[in-house]
């Protein structure tokens, strides 16, 4: 009896090392994009630059790789507010120009409007996201949304940028 649990344990022991080994390696860090302090000043700032015309918004910052970096929404905001603006900012990381740009051109341009549309993380174009650069690098984007238009939207991103823009990279 004493040999087979000796016998069992040495088996267990000699097989640790491989699946130890075995094991995937760590995912990698979250891509080059604002830093966490900064992200969460940017996004305080744009909402509360809509707060201050009566507007309750989400607003979100991104990466280079548009992963979320910061999400917040405000008391009072709608729910649709946080489902857009990744939207927004898909088209920003895409075409590397704020969200009202795009929408503007696509209102022209038929072949951009049908690639936005059939992208399925755009769908549609709306004002409210802008590029954030660091060095003259885009490094990701910041989109406000459920204010009471696109333009408004944008406009709370700007200030936003105005304020806490030097301070991303």
């Amino acid at each position: 009896m004493h040999r087979v649990v000796i016998v069992g344990v040495l088996s267990i022991a000699l097989a640790l090392p491989g699946l130890v080994a075995a094991q995937p390696a760590p995912p990698p860090p979250r891509g080059p994009g604002p830093k966490l302090d900064a992200a969460i000043q940017l996004a305080q700032a744009a909402i509360a630059a809509c707060r201050a015309k009566g507007d309750h918004v989400a607003a979100l910052v991104v990466d280079a790789d548009n992963v979320p970096v910061v999400l917040l929404a405000d008391d009072g905001s709608v729910t649709l507010a946080q489902v857009l603006a990744p939207r927004k900012t898909a088209l920003v990381i895409r075409y590397k120009t704020g969200s009202g740009a795009i929408a503007e051109r696509a209102k022209t341009d038929t072949a951009l409007a049908a690639e936005i549309k059939a992208d399925p993380k755009t769908g549609f174009a709306l004002a409210g996201a802008l590029p954030l650069l660091a060095g003259g690098t885009q490094i990701g984007a910041l989109a406000v949304s459920g204010g009471s238009s696109p333009a408004g939207d944008e406009g709370c991103a700007k200030a936003a940028l105005a304020k806490v823009g030097g301070k991303l990279g």
